[in-house]
């Protein structure tokens, strides 16, 4: 390990780490956009219960390892002081709707390709190529427009970020760390609750053990990054599980591979793929899998596309903000959540009304 940089120890354990999520979703049918599905149309709380006990495990770990100080989060992109509240409505509703329209999120899409799908492949291609230009290309011109625009730089009313512990803090005039302890207890507690008193998602051990693994890989994620990608003169930044810009990030690594580096989303993206695959082959569920029509594949097209757009505005997906940005209990995180709920739904109604009209006059029946 000693002969080893810190990028590739950081690679090497992110590869690792993304085949035991791989394999977690794709074994336990974990979905942030299926969950929404089966809410809508059977009644179903089951899967959404799961993506909630990911968030609390998540942020019990994400915070004991900052409260600790194991890992400082203030060094992720989700506790800074600019607050982009329009990125996180904007693009939460538009990777929630597009989402719907490409038959899953950006990890079911990953997940999915090493189940066979080749549908999901053109999906995360044009997902990462979109996501792409918005971090840095043509339509990144635009994002940074809005963020002049909109964003609120929080430093000049006295908060240093747009974390809900240091705002609880501010406003009770207490410390900052024991207002963490009880800002994480209340959430952590509440969600809890109410995912375990429901008597058919404590009868049904898949889910369960798909929210507790893909929560706990989360604060694995910042360990590998803040610990394992520690560098006193190139430090790996302070990451974990997001998957929107790393599509992005790892296409272009495939076509400059001698000259990029690899980082731990890229290493994670290919790591959820090579599990899936893995888990497909040994359970003899792998399928090939193509568009059915023209209209089929527009449809998956036009969605991967806004899930691009949208994931970059909004700073992450279901699992980058659903999970990953809320364990850092970011104010910013919890509407791009909201948000992405909203856009699922309105676009799963849509999908059933087929009128976009329809669906926003209707979004909850």
């Amino acid at each position: 390990m000693e002969d080893l940089s810190a990028g590739t120890v950081v690679a090497s354990a992110g590869f690792a780490a993304g085949i035991l999520f791989g394999a977690t979703a794709n074994r336990t049918n974990f979905c942030a956009m299926g969950s929404l599905s089966d809410i809508v149309f059977m009644g179903d709380f089951r899967r959404f219960r799961a993506w909630l006990l990911a968030m609390a495990v998540a942020m019990i770990g994400t915070q004991a390892l900052h409260g600790f100080k194991v890992i400082d989060i203030y060094q992720s992109i989700y506790l800074t002081a600019n607050f982009g509240w329009l990125g996180a409505i904007v693009g939460g509703l538009s990777f929630g709707f597009g989402m719907t329209l490409a038959g899953g999120c950006a990890n079911k899409s990953l997940v999915r390709i090493g189940a066979g799908n080749l549908k999901s492949v053109m999906v995360i291609i044009i997902m990462g190529i979109f996501a792409y230009m918005t971090l840095r290309g043509l339509t990144g011109l635009a994002r940074v427009e809005m963020e002049n625009l909109a964003n609120v730089d929080l430093k000049q009313s006295g908060l240093d970020s747009q974390g809900m512990a240091d705002m609880a803090a501010a406003v009770l005039g207490a410390d900052t760390d024991w207002a963490r302890w009880v800002v994480t207890a209340v959430f952590a507690a509440a969600i809890l609750a109410y995912c375990f008193k429901d008597a058919e998602f404590r009868a049904s051990p898949g889910n369960i053990i798909g929210g507790l693994i893909i929560g706990a890989l989360v604060p694995l994620g910042w360990w590998i990054t803040g610990i394992l990608g520690y560098d006193d003169f190139e430090p790996a930044p302070l990451a974990s599980f997001t998957f929107v810009a790393p599509a992005g990030e790892s296409i272009q690594y495939l076509m400059t591979f001698t000259g990029s580096t690899i980082n731990f989303g890229v290493a994670a993206v290919g790591g959820v793929i090579a599990g899936s695959c893995l888990t497909a082959i040994a359970t003899k569920t792998f399928r090939v899998e193509a568009f059915t029509d023209a209209a089929d594949m527009i449809r998956h097209f036009a969605g991967a596309a806004i899930m691009g757009i949208g994931g970059v505005l909004s700073l992450g997906c279901t699992i980058g903000q659903g999970i990953t940005g809320l364990s850092t209990l970011a104010l910013g995180s919890v509407i791009a959540l909201l948000s992405i709920m909203l856009g699922g739904f309105i676009g799963l109604k849509y999908l059933e009304e087929g009128s976009l009209g329809g669906a926003i006059r209707r979004p909850g029946k």
